[in-house]
């Protein structure tokens, strides 16, 4: 029976299948509609005919994981890769999903032995991610709402701005719900002042009279009563959204610790230097995952976390570049991890001092020490073993010298 590869291009509300056998000659070509029953139909044909292999532009997602429950074997090919390839079936580049699929699937024939097949996690990895994913885009969205807030500040009470360390923190969020304006501000006394931050339960870490000479001192707001009472408002909806933002991210984060605590593999990443059992653990968990196989060695691990450079030569021309082409959210946990460590693991401090001290700026030395932690942890999680620094070589020798 001939060999059979299908190309599968990944839409919203439809997919385009084209498959091609060994010769490259198209045998079928078919759209099938985003839904479930669609998918298992799709899954029984590709069944019955025995394909080879099927490539898709995405790792996940419903059709990605009926095809591997079925057996399939599924083939990721970057959108990055199939745009290079449209010039190797036509001079113009041009885009179709019919186009996109032959290409996929034809690709997948000729080069299928330098893709390695798709592997899903444990489902107790996959929820860990998709929790760890959703508090991050919590935290980025808390983020912007805070940008707008001082934004808000700046025209219409910039006072508040001097008050509290952080502009989304539970003191200054209260604070802004009864002054949401200077005007409203404007007949505070000191003893009210105190009152008030007593009643809030503040640390008193500053005296209520500094943070009343810290309001009267700011530039002053001229707003009219109309604009006054509109900037009011858009405080008001701003301080009730970065409310329910900052309330959404706690309940996740204690979901993230209840169940990084039963993970298989949770004794790995929170044995790590300022990993500890929270956030940043199981981030770096969920993005490297539990499957070995995927990473055959470290310097694998290191590529996809784009923390290794690429080098380009040609003749006498040599250039190391940034890696742009990886997995940005394992990059991100990878940095944020590297960055705490050296301020616990005098190892990781070292590593860090060192590159700083050659010229590197301060996100090229996190990138340094990233790729660096990436050979331990990788040592770690294969061999299913938590980070012991009396066996870590590079920091035995450090405390050594």
């Amino acid at each position: 029976m001939k060999e059979l590869w299908c190309g599968l291009d990944w839409a919203f509300r439809s997919h385009t299948v084209c498959m091609v056998d060994e010769a490259g000659r198209i045998r079928a070509r078919f759209d099938v509609a985003n839904s479930g029953k669609t998918f298992d139909g799709l899954i029984k044909r590709l069944s019955k005919l025995e394909v080879s292999g099927v490539a898709i532009e995405r790792p996940d997602g419903p059709l990605v994981e009926a095809l591997l429950e079925a057996g399939l074997p599924v083939y990721m090919v970057p959108s990055g890769m199939v745009k290079a390839l449209r010039a190797r079936y036509g001079s113009s580049g041009a885009k179709s999903d019919p186009g996109d699929a032959f290409v996929l699937a034809d690709f997948l024939r000729t080069d299928h032995h330098r893709l390695s097949p798709l592997v899903t996690d444990a489902p107790s990895t996959k929820a860990l991610r998709a929790l760890t994913r959703c508090r991050r885009n919590l935290v980025d969205a808390r983020t912007a709402l805070t940008n707008q807030l001082l934004a808000q500040l700046e025209l219409c009470f910039p006072g508040a701005l001097e008050l509290f360390v952080d502009l989304h923190s539970t003191v200054t969020l209260t604070f802004l719900r009864r002054y949401p304006t200077a005007a409203r501000a404007s007949r505070l006394t000191e003893a009210r002042l105190g009152a008030f931050l007593k009643r809030i339960h503040y640390s008193g870490r500053t005296p209520a009279r500094v943070l009343l000479d810290r309001i009267r001192q700011a530039p002053p707001a001229s707003l009219g009563p109309e604009e006054d009472d509109a900037r009011a408002a858009c405080i008001l909806a701003l301080v009730d959204a970065i409310e329910g933002c900052a309330s959404q991210v706690r309940e996740l984060q204690a979901e993230v610790v209840e169940r990084l605590d039963v993970h298989a593999d949770a004794a790995i990443f929170t044995s790590l230097p300022r990993a500890g059992h929270g956030v940043r653990a199981a981030s770096l968990l969920a993005e490297i995952g539990d499957v070995r196989e995927r990473f055959p060695d470290a310097e694998s691990l290191m590529s996809l976390a784009g923390v290794a450079p690429v080098t380009k030569a040609s003749g006498k021309h040599r250039v190391v570049a940034f890696r742009w082409a990886c997995d940005k959210k394992l990059r991100r946990a990878v940095i944020d991890f590297a960055n705490g460590s050296r301020m616990n693991s005098a190892w990781a401090a070292s590593i860090y001092g060192r590159a700083v001290s050659r010229g590197c700026r301060h996100h090229h030395a996190l990138r340094i020490l990233a790729r660096a932690w990436l050979r331990v942890i990788w040592r770690c999680w294969q061999n299913n073993e938590p980070y012991d620094a009396s066996k870590h070589r590079g920091a035995v020798m450090l405390l050594a010298a």
